[in-house]
């Protein structure tokens, strides 16, 4: 099981930023694809961005478009999740998941049913 942590997350105002961050302690994250999905109080966890092995391909569901960017730090070993212009319907706890082989990145932030999923860090966007 790849393990990943996901750190970040906070109270935030509308309009705030935040920036999120995926990590793994015990292997490296260059070979694997990495995706952002959320999962928001009685709705279906939804992918939100992923990123490919380079950093140089990125995909974003509609709704993050242009507040969102997904970034990945080798040297840290770390994929970032900057969320700017932060909305209520932001709110959820957010999950980063890890693909070794995907087809297309919007394919990987489809794939919502996984095996196993790390805690999460609970996004609250509120006034």
């Amino acid at each position: 099981q790849l393990q990943l942590v996901e750190s970040g997350g906070g109270l935030v105002q509308p309009g705030g930023s935040l920036r999120l961050s995926c990590a793994a302690s015990e292997f490296t994250l260059d070979y694997y694809a990495i995706g952002w999905f959320r999962q928001a109080p009685g709705k279906e966890r939804e992918g939100v961005s992923c990123i490919d092995t380079s950093g140089s391909s990125t995909y974003y569901t509609d709704s993050v478009k242009g507040r969102f960017t997904i970034s990945r730090d080798k040297a840290k070993n770390a994929v970032y999740l900057q969320m700017n212009s932060l909305k209520p319907e932001d709110t959820g706890v957010y999950y980063c998941a890890a693909d070794g082989i995907v087809t297309t990145l919007q394919a990987m932030c489809g794939m919502t049913s996984r095996n196993f999923w790390g805690r999460g860090t609970q996004v609250t966007v509120s006034a």
